[in-house]
């Protein structure tokens, strides 16, 4: 494709014949004003999928890093009759990821496909099958949103028929996946205890980790 500079060139090649040169200097700044606005906004965009899936992928990781300390049984600990497992809340999610992000941009996010209900259903999956679907809701998330550019990030799509932006479905959902890794933390922590390996900065330790990350930054 032609760049900018080439078709300022034309126009304003144009504009002399038609206007003179006050009338071209004039549309040169408009141009170069719309040119640099649209840049900004285009690297604002990168910015914003980049650190979109950064973010996510933090939350990823402090799940994983949950599984790594629990065995089969412990997936399907509930605190209560009320309460949601690990295995549940795995569940949930696969269901969510898969029919929110495929084919996102063009069917609707809630697929006919989909059985919420049963996501809440004891399926019995052991721990390599549950870190499966962990894995296959994930990629999807991340692999939708790594395929955006940020033009894309203005389009409408539809979740339930409730048209909304592409950036507002994505905060919808760095709000609503964490929300259910805070969940698998928590219950990770009831299960293990005094065994549990702290996944932040560990209580009495704030300033010790302050300082090194004081000296770290020079």
């Amino acid at each position: 494709m032609p760049s900018f500079k080439f078709f300022r060139k034309i126009i304003e090649e144009w504009l002399v014949l038609i206007g003179g040169r006050k009338h071209t200097n004039l549309i040169k700044c408009r141009l170069q004003y719309h040119f640099l606005r649209n840049t900004s906004l285009m690297d604002l965009g990168h910015e914003f999928l980049k650190t979109a899936i950064k973010r996510l992928s933090y939350y990823r990781e402090l799940g994983e890093k949950t599984f790594s300390q629990l065995n089969d049984s412990d997936f399907h600990f509930q605190p209560n009759g009320y309460s949601n497992s690990i295995a549940l809340i795995i569940q949930h999610l696969n269901g969510n990821m898969l029919s929110r992000w495929t084919n996102f941009l063009n069917e609707d996010g809630e697929k006919r496909w989909r059985n919420r209900d049963t996501e809440f259903e004891t399926q019995q999956h052991d721990k390599v099958a549950l870190i499966n679907l962990w894995n296959n809701g994930w990629d999807c998330v991340i692999d939708a949103w790594t395929s955006l550019e940020p033009g894309d990030l203005l389009k409408t799509i539809y979740i339930r028929h409730e048209p909304l932006l592409v950036i507002d479905a994505i905060n919808r959902q760095l709000a609503h996946y964490p929300h259910h890794v805070g969940q698998i933390l928590y219950i990770g922590k009831m299960i293990k205890a005094d065994q549990w390996k702290s996944l932040s900065i560990e209580k009495g330790k704030s300033d010790a980790f302050n300082a090194e990350m004081k000296k770290a930054s020079g």
